[in-house]
C-alpha cells in the first residue's frame, strides 16, 4: 500500500499559473499600472501648471523637440495634460466608485437580509427611484446645484451609480441567508446585525469585486462626457475635457481629441479587462460557458 501526499501549492506558484488562467486579468493589471504611474508622476515629469502656454499653438506630434505630442490650440503640452488628466479621471472614478459601493452594498445586503418584509419594499423602491432617473441627467442635476468640482462630480456619479451593486448584493445575500450556518448563527442567538455584517456581508462581496471594475469603467466614461460637456472641475486637466476642446479643432487637428480619446479607451479597458479576468477567476464554469 503506496500513500500519496499532495504537496501545498506555493503563493509564487500561483501567481506564476495567473497568466495561463486569467491572462485578462494579467493585461488589465498592466494596463493599469501604466495608467497609475503616468497619474503618479505626472507632477515630476511635468513641474508646473499643465494648463500654461509653453510653446507655439498647433504643433503636431513629433514636430516640436520637447513636446513629443505635440501642443493644442493655446499652446499646452498636449503630453502633459494627459498625465495630468489621468490623475482626475482615476481620482474621480476611484471615488464616486467607493461612494457607490459604501451605499450599494449596505442598502443590498440589509434588503436581501430582511427578504419580502417591509423594509425590503422599502428599501428596493428607493433603489428603484434611482433606477428610473436618467443617469447623466441627475448627475448633471446635481453637478448644477453644487456647482462643477472633483468633489462635486464624485458625489453625482456616486450617487447614480449605487442602485446596480445594491441589487447584486440583495440578490446575493438572498441566497447566503439561506445556507446553513446562517440559520445556525441565528439558532445560537446571533442578532440580526452581528449575522448581516460578520457572516453574510464577507460571503456577498465576491461578484461586487467584478461589478466594481465595469462600474469604475462607467463612471470614467460619464465623467469624461460631464467633461466634454464643459460640467468638469474648471481647475483640472481632464481627458473629456480636452476632447471637448480638440472638437473645435477637428478637421485640422484631429490629434487633440483622438490623443485623450485613445487615453480614456485604454483605461477603461484595462477596468474592462479586470472585470473579465476577476470573473474568470471567481465563476470558471460561467466564463467558459
Amino acid at each position: 500500500m503506496t500513500i500519496t501526499t499532495v504537496s501545498p501549492v506555493h503563493p509564487r506558484s500561483r501567481i506564476l499559473q495567473l497568466p495561463g488562467r486569467s491572462p485578462s486579468l494579467v493585461i488589465g493589471l498592466l494596463l493599469l499600472i501604466a495608467i497609475i504611474a503616468c497619474a503618479v508622476l505626472a507632477p515630476w515629469l511635468f513641474p508646473g501648471d499643465p494648463r500654461e502656454m509653453v510653446s507655439a499653438p498647433n504643433q503636431w506630434p513629433g514636430s516640436a523637440p520637447g513636446f513629443p505630442l505635440g501642443t493644442d490650440m493655446m499652446g499646452r503640452d498636449v503630453m502633459a495634460q494627459l498625465f495630468y488628466g489621468a490623475r482626475a479621471s482615476l481620482a474621480i472614478g476611484l471615488i464616486a466608485t467607493a461612494l457607490s459601493l459604501v451605499a450599494g452594498v449596505i442598502i443590498g445586503v440589509i434588503a436581501g437580509y430582511f427578504a419580502s418584509t417591509w423594509l425590503d419594499d422599502v428599501l428596493m423602491r428607493f433603489t428603484e427611484v434611482f433606477l428610473t432617473m436618467p443617469r447623466l441627467l441627475f448627475a448633471i442635476a446635481i453637478i448644477l446645484v453644487l456647482g462643477p468640482s472633483l468633489i462635486s462630480l464624485s458625489l453625482a456619479l456616486g450617487a447614480t451609480s449605487w442602485p446596480q451593486i445594491a441589487r447584486l448584493v440583495r440578490a446575493e445575500a438572498m441566497k447566503i441567508r439561506e445556507q446553513d450556518f446562517i440559520r445556525a448563527a441565528s439558532t445560537i442567538g446571533l442578532g440580526d446585525f452581528r449575522i448581516i455584517f460578520r457572516h453574510i456581508l464577507p460571503n456577498s462581496i465576491t461578484p461586487v469585486m467584478v461589478a466594481a471594475s465595469v462600474l469604475i469603467a462607467q463612471i470614467i466614461l460619464s465623467e469624461a462626457s460631464l467633461s466634454f460637456l464643459g460640467l468638469g472641475d474648471p481647475s483640472l486637466v481632464s481627458w473629456g475635457g480636452m476632447v471637448g476642446s480638440g472638437r473645435e479643432v477637428l478637421r485640422t487637428a484631429w490629434y487633440m481629441a483622438a490623443l485623450p480619446g485613445l487615453a480614456i479607451f485604454v483605461t477603461v479597458m484595462s477596468f474592462m479587462l479586470i472585470g473579465n479576468g476577476l470573473n474568470d477567476i471567481f465563476n470558471p464554469r460561467l466564463s467558459r460557458n
